[in-house]
């Protein structure tokens, strides 16, 4: 089920915040963030934010945004995150589908990644299936820890 989240979430939202801003990986978020700054930065309140729950398990939340304020503000945003756990059962996909209709409804003509990181690629392609392309490429822009520095790509779909 997706659903807004509730305080009661936080904890679950953290747990599952928490190892992908360690890695580093994906995320541009700071590797040592605490966890009030990433409640925070996730939970922001220019963001309509969601949670997927399976048998009272939140395995992944995301949030859907502006991207842009004045002339740009009918094209969304989105964000991400899956539980480690939970990697495989299709939460990223649902979660995908769930922000591109809550988009809809909330007046967005487009939806627009300003920042895939190039070496994610199950969600590159991921992105790829749910009719994102590929509209632009920030060489190097991604400082990876173990790849060093990647491209990121920005990628966009009409709604």
């Amino acid at each position: 089920m997706i659903r807004p989240p509730v305080d009661a979430d936080r904890d679950a939202i953290w747990a599952i915040l928490k190892p992908v801003i360690r890695a580093g990986e994906t995320l541009t978020e700071p590797r040592d963030m605490t966890r009030e700054a990433a409640l925070a930065h996730w939970l922001l309140p220019d963001r309509t934010v969601r949670v997927l729950e399976e048998d009272g398990e939140v395995l992944g939340v995301f949030y859907v945004r502006a991207n842009q304020s004045g002339g740009g503000a009918h094209v969304a945003n989105a964000g991400y995150v899956t539980a480690s756990d939970a990697t495989g059962r299709g939460v990223a996909r649902r979660m995908c589908a769930a922000s591109l209709e809550l988009a809809r409804e909330l007046g967005f003509s487009a939806m627009q990644f300003n920042f895939v990181v190039s070496s994610n690629v199950r969600a590159v392609g991921l992105w790829r299936r749910q009719g994102f392309e590929v509209v632009g490429t920030l060489p190097g822009a991604f400082a990876h820890p173990g790849l060093g520095f990647v491209d990121a790509l920005v990628m966009w779909r009409g709604l």
